[in-house]
């Protein structure tokens, strides 16, 4: 099964943002998934990986919730 990260940057206040995308996450794929973990960082980082691949990286992706989880859709079924 998929285990989802997401990286982000805890002096920059984007806390929100990553409970954000895991909540959505786990909303959209509930028990599909084994986990989703927040893994604090700085330097403005705010990166999701699903099985370690990266799907979303703020400095080339423009933030979109539900273009994140889209994103990681393909993980969730190649892991069944």
């Amino acid at each position: 099964m998929t285990r989802v990260e997401v990286e982000y940057c805890v002096p920059c206040g984007m806390l929100n943002r990553a409970q954000d995308v895991s909540e959505a996450i786990l909303k959209q794929f509930g028990e599909q998934i084994d986990e989703v973990a927040l893994v604090t960082g700085d330097a403005g980082v705010f990166v999701v990986r699903a099985d370690g691949e990266v799907v979303f990286d703020k400095t080339e992706d423009e933030y979109d919730v539900d273009a994140i989880v889209r994103a990681v859709k393909p993980h969730v079924g190649a892991a069944a």
